[in-house]
């Protein structure tokens, strides 16, 4: 049996890895650069990169084909282009670029620390309305974690 770590660590000598100060010079660079953000809606919801798009992890692959009701029309017809694939701390983002990379996208690479590096180098991070917000304040919403009151109901309610 491997860990999450150890299959993070295999597949992500298999893809490119880039650092975020890396990823804002290619933004500049690149005016038709993606973004990929494959965090759940409630975390992009909280902070983001400018001009990224939300394809949360659980329908990446299907977001990449023109026949599913989840198709998203710049993935299915950006195997070609460059794109840079971000999470919250670069681990999901290396498994989602390996996939992608599986499935025919030529020109990809995941964002090495994710998010939490690119606040760290107080890249701008923004929310819903396009505001920039402070780099403190993202801090604040990574420690305390995953966003989703759902996800670890209490376990009496579940039992009674």
């Amino acid at each position: 049996m491997k860990t999450f770590k150890q299959i993070v660590a295999e597949a992500s000598k298999t893809i490119n890895e880039l650092m975020p100060w890396d990823v804002d010079e290619r933004i500049k660079k690149n005016p038709a650069l993606m973004i990929i953000d494959i965090r759940e809606e409630c975390e992009f919801a909280q902070f983001h990169i400018n001009n990224s798009m939300l394809v949360p992890r659980g329908i990446l692959e299907s977001a990449c084909e023109a026949e599913y009701e989840d198709a998203v029309p710049d993935l299915v017809n950006g195997r070609e282009k460059e794109i840079i694939v971000v999470c919250r701390s670069g681990q999901r983002s290396v498994l989602s670029t390996q996939m992608l990379q599986v499935m025919g996208f030529k020109d990809i690479a995941s964002m090495k620390t994710g998010l939490r590096g690119w606040n760290d180098y107080e890249l701008p991070l923004y929310d819903l309305e396009q505001k920039q917000l402070d780099p403190d304040d993202v801090e604040e919403l990574l420690k305390a974690g995953f966003c989703s009151s759902l996800m670890h109901p209490d376990r009496r309610t579940i039992l009674a």
